[in-house]
């Protein structure tokens, strides 16, 4: 039997298949094949159209389906991983409303700024484990406020992986793991937080059928089998945002192990059984994937909007997007630890929570007419990626999270050694390179759901180490002198 897995990004759409018994991925594609189109009325803003993310979903799986010539009705079942923090609203006929509100949205910060002061901090911070902030409660807020008319249509709420979910079976359903992204879960009671509803007066009735994150969530439809060309009855056993499902797919399950990623955001992700939360929720506490009333799973997340958009941007505007990522990683290896002077802060994708939601926009300084050139623009950028990850991680340790091992899969950013080399030296830990992405890490969740594998374990048996990174301790001293010069200027800026 075959294993599905949907992996609805911000960038593309990307869609794997791998074989239950082996592990082993048959066949994967994506689109588009440049970056998906965001659009931003206004500074601050971004949103996405639904409806791409499903044609992207069809034109990614035709080519897995054409490649693999795998029979349709040898798929055990689908998993579905999605952009966090998305707002998706649909009518009674699950038409879409209006555009959804993503992730790097920054509109409803000052809304969920005001909830937290007037409901109460402790009482938020306890229940919540976050400031509603800016996260997809506030931004329903937000359309209640500003759009009235197309808030009276709304029938449910759901996030992006919700909404392939519906597509594919005719279901609208979503997670304790999923409403808790958007703070709309009450830790301390394991429900529906009813104090946030109350406070910015939603219907209850808004929120679709809970279901757990694995388990048989509903079956593909007559009408999407057709329209996907998959055979109708396969099982939907898994959702989960992206950031929990790329820890799942690393096997990050249990209280103490970290999973990292960086592509167009950076994050860093620890499990943790204990309720603990950052006072300034500058990171945020999730139910992870397998977070049970009974045993705390708990993912503490430190997110950096502008990661992997930064790199690209470089690309675009200064390598003129004639050269490729390979070849800017040659040239910033050129140039010492430090970028002789540069730094760059790197958040200029949007509000970051690490910085209490402010929006400083990206800031070169040190640059230096005579001395640099686009090679220390690439290295700086990386460098300066990597210290805002050091700068989250170091809050994270306040509340128990510890890096001493940091997974992450062999992709996006970790195909540079100089960002992860920079990782290993300045925060001290042992980097791990696995061959997994979300998209097959999707297609595992869903034969756990499904019932294929028996536990986790069974389904992580065949998962492969590609690489090892230990700190080099002679770049330590130059390393932690780059880092505090980039803090210095942070501590200006901020």
């Amino acid at each position: 039997m075959y294993l599905l897995g949907f992996d609805i990004g911000s960038s593309s759409v990307k869609v794997s298949l791998i074989a239950g018994e082996t592990g082993e991925c048959i066949s994967s594609s994506f689109y588009p094949k440049q970056e998906m189109k965001i659009t931003a009325k206004q500074a601050g803003w971004a949103e996405q159209e639904p409806e791409q993310w499903w044609q992207n979903l069809k034109l990614a799986l035709s080519d897995v389906l054409n490649e693999s010539k795998v029979d349709p009705k040898k798929i055990d079942s689908i998993g579905i991983s999605y952009q966090m923090h998305g707002l998706v609203m649909v009518d009674k006929e699950q038409q879409v409303i209006r555009p959804s509100i993503i992730w790097c949205d920054s509109r409803a910060a000052a809304i969920g700024e005001k909830a937290i002061l007037e409901i109460g901090e402790e009482k938020c911070l306890q229940n919540l484990l976050n400031s509603p902030g800016n996260f997809t409660a506030s931004k329903l807020k937000w359309v209640k406020e500003n759009e009235p008319d197309l808030y009276a249509r709304v029938h449910k709420i759901m996030l992006p992986g919700d909404y392939i979910a519906m597509k594919l079976s005719g279901d609208i359903k979503t997670t304790a793991s999923g409403l808790s992204e958007g703070i709309l879960w009450n830790f301390n009671e394991n429900k529906v937080a009813d104090m946030l509803l109350d406070y910015y007066g939603f219907d209850a009735s808004f929120i679709p059928e809970i279901v757990p994150t694995f388990s048989v969530q509903g079956e593909v439809s007559e009408a999407a089998a057709k329209e996907l060309g998959l055979a109708k009855g396969i099982k939907i056993s898994y959702r989960a945002g992206d950031q929990p499902n790329n820890a799942l797919s690393l096997n990050v399950l249990n209280p103490g192990e970290i999973a990292t990623t960086a592509g167009t955001s950076g994050v860093v992700y620890g499990v943790s059984d204990e309720i603990k939360y950052d006072p300034k929720s500058r990171v945020n506490t999730f139910a992870h994937v397998n977070h049970t009333f009974d045993a705390n799973r708990l993912g503490v997340l430190l997110c950096i909007n502008g990661t992997g958009i930064l790199n690209s941007w470089l690309n675009k505007n200064a390598g003129n997007g004639q050269i490729s990522y390979e070849e800017m990683n040659q040239l910033a290896s050129e140039i010492p630890i430090g970028s002789d002077g540069l730094s760059i802060l790197p958040f200029g994708n949007g509000a970051e929570r690490v910085l209490e939601n402010k929006n400083p926009g990206s800031t070169f300084a040190g640059l230096n007419f005579n001395i640099h050139n686009k090679a220390h623009l690439f290295r700086a950028a990386q460098e300066g990626i990597v210290f805002s990850f050091k700068y989250g991680m170091d809050i994270m340790s306040t509340i128990g999270i510890e890096a001493k091992v940091i997974r992450a899969g062999k992709a996006n950013m970790f195909l540079s050694p100089i960002f992860r080399e920079t990782l290993a030296g300045i925060t001290g830990a042992t980097i791990e390179l696995y061959n997994t992405d979300g998209s097959v890490g999707a297609a595992r969740g869903a034969g756990i759901g499904s019932g294929y594998y028996q536990s986790p374990s069974e389904a992580f048996s065949n998962l492969k180490k590609l690489e090892t990174i230990e700190p080099k301790q002679a770049d330590k001293a130059a390393l932690e002198a780059a880092y505090d010069n980039w803090k210095k200027e942070l501590e200006r800026v901020k």
